[in-house]
């Protein structure tokens, strides 16, 4: 199995670059300039707006001010694209109502297949021969000449679960000029070349959110609603909540109850009630069985890629959350459509809405993802 990497690309390649303004995208800059490449740089406006048009907070604007110094420096073009407007329609308003039906959404995931490689390619991608990230991913080929999604070999900045809701069109497009190295080395590269941003944090939380709170901004769109938390174990009443969109499986703090810690172990959307359970490990925060939508899948189906009888269980490895960290199953199709994965271990807070990213055993492909039903 080979990595593609952009050296290897010919040298009047057009690129477009998705700069933010941080270190990755910067770094990822500077390496395709090194090797003799020109990418005009792009900055995806979305930041939240208010009623009256003004943004809710502004940054944003040290991150243009940042691509700039760097568009200059490097004597590249740059151009800020404003696609705030299709970000509220595709990506908060699924947010939205996912949050609404009590599901767990993952906006992160949404704006790259609808917004950095969406929308982007309708508005400006479609005349460059690649786009480039500072995303922590590979592009790798098979010996039967597959293109896939390959994971990084920094497990902790792995982002290929960010990634496994794109199009097969948009994946063999990119490009991961970091892809294949740790962050340590990002780090240092960017000191090296005198980078502005060089010690600049990374962003953190969801991407159109900025500095906002999240639920503060739920709490905005939502509202709140008292509702009661009922102990799962005794069916007793032990405290109350502003909203069950407040709060998703397995989760721990911001429950104000005492006697502790309590987690969230289910959710009864239309009475508005959250079920807890207390203990350092209780096992109703567990499960070894998920349910899924329908996968979508990158490159290919991976039963007829690897020849295996479609009724017969494949064995994947998995994540169920962004963390360096993949669990092994079998993956296996329901008769009533979906699929059904089951883990080799139990699972802490499988949670309706999220995505189950799935990878092949050796942890090296992302084969692709799909929302989550439910778990058991």
């Amino acid at each position: 199995m080979e990595t593609t990497l952009y050296t290897a690309l010919p040298r009047d390649s057009r690129i477009a670059l998705l700069a933010s303004g941080g270190v990755d995208s910067s770094v990822a800059m500077h390496l395709l300039v090194e090797a003799g490449f020109r990418p005009d740089l792009y900055y995806i406006r979305i930041g939240m707006q208010d009623e009256d048009g003004s943004f809710l907070d502004c940054p944003a604007e040290e991150d243009i001010e940042l691509v700039t110094l760097l568009a200059r420096r490097y004597d590249l073009h740059l151009e800020i694209v404003d696609l705030h407007q299709v970000y509220w329609d595709r990506v908060v308003a699924y947010t939205m109502d996912a949050v609404r039906r009590g599901l767990t959404p993952n906006p992160d995931v949404m704006c790259n297949k609808l917004i950095k490689f969406g929308a982007f390619e309708e508005r400006c991608g479609a005349s460059y021969d690649y786009i480039a990230t500072g995303h922590y991913a590979t592009i790798r080929q098979t010996e039967d000449g597959l293109t896939f999604l390959g994971t990084s070999p920094d497990p902790v900045k792995d982002q290929t679960d960010f990634l496994a809701q794109i199009g097969f069109r948009q994946m063999e497009r990119l490009l991961f000029p970091i892809g294949h190295l740790p962050k340590e080395e990002v780090r240092r590269i960017a000191l090296e070349a005198h980078l502005v941003n060089a010690q600049r944090k990374d962003s953190q939380g969801i991407c159109f959110l900025g500095q906002i709170d999240y639920n503060d901004f739920i709490e905005r769109y939502l509202g709140t609603q008292t509702g009661d938390i009922i102990d799962h174990e005794t069916g007793e009443k032990i405290g109350e909540h502003r909203g069950y969109w407040f709060h998703t499986i397995g989760q721990r703090k911001g429950l104000g109850l005492s006697g502790g810690p309590w987690y969230v172990v289910a959710k009864d959307v239309e009475h508005n009630v959250l079920y807890a359970s207390r203990g350092y490990d209780p096992k109703t925060q567990y499960g070894t069985i998920i349910e899924t939508e329908e996968m979508h899948w990158l490159t290919t189906d991976p039963w007829l890629w690897t020849k295996t009888p479609s009724d017969s269980p494949l064995e994947v490895t998995f994540k169920i959350r962004h963390t360096p960290d993949f669990t092994a199953g079998r993956l296996e199709h329901l008769p009533s459509g979906g699929y059904q994965l089951v883990s080799s271990v139990p699972i802490q807070g499988i949670a309706a809405g999220q995505f189950a990213t799935i990878y092949d055993p050796q942890r090296q492909l992302c084969w692709g993802s799909a929302p989550i039903r439910s778990g058991r």
